[in-house]
């Protein structure tokens, strides 16, 4: 297989809300919308895609008509600090307040309206017990 193209599609109840959400607060607008179905592109750079889909849309196969649960988004971004500050500022439901990690990431995380968990990510240098596990190309990419 050759891929030609990658997103998620995340399943809701909430798919106007949802839509947005991502369009107000991460920069998104929409390439194709109707009331079931929306799929956004990033304005910054249009290789970054995500759709918002009605969980109870025919084209879902039957059993799995639910909204989704269990999934984490992340966006890598420039200034995490920042974005970290706009989310405050905008009241975003913040669960994970900025914090830095040993495995080599500066983030926070924010609940979408849908309940997806985004996690919004700086990579930085990894401590040196994780270093170990990177390939030598990412350290050089990221400092460590």
């Amino acid at each position: 297989m050759k891929p030609t193209s990658y997103y998620p599609v995340i399943c809701t109840a909430k798919v106007a809300e949802t839509a947005a959400f991502y369009c107000r607060h991460f920069g998104f607008a929409p390439a194709f919308e109707s009331d079931w179905y929306v799929h956004l592109t990033s304005q910054a750079d249009d290789r970054v895609n995500l759709a918002i889909l009605d969980h109870a849309h025919a084209t879902i196969p039957a059993g799995f008509r639910k909204s989704v649960q269990g999934l984490l988004i992340n966006f890598e971004v420039e200034d995490v600090d920042g974005e970290y500050e706009k989310a405050r500022a905008a009241g975003l439901d913040i669960r994970l307040d900025l914090r830095d990690e040993d495995f080599g990431q500066r983030h926070f995380i924010l609940a979408d309206p849908s309940g997806v968990l985004v996690d919004v990510i700086k990579p930085i240098p990894p401590s040196a017990a994780f270093a170990a596990q990177y390939d030598a190309s990412v350290l050089e990419k990221i400092g460590g």
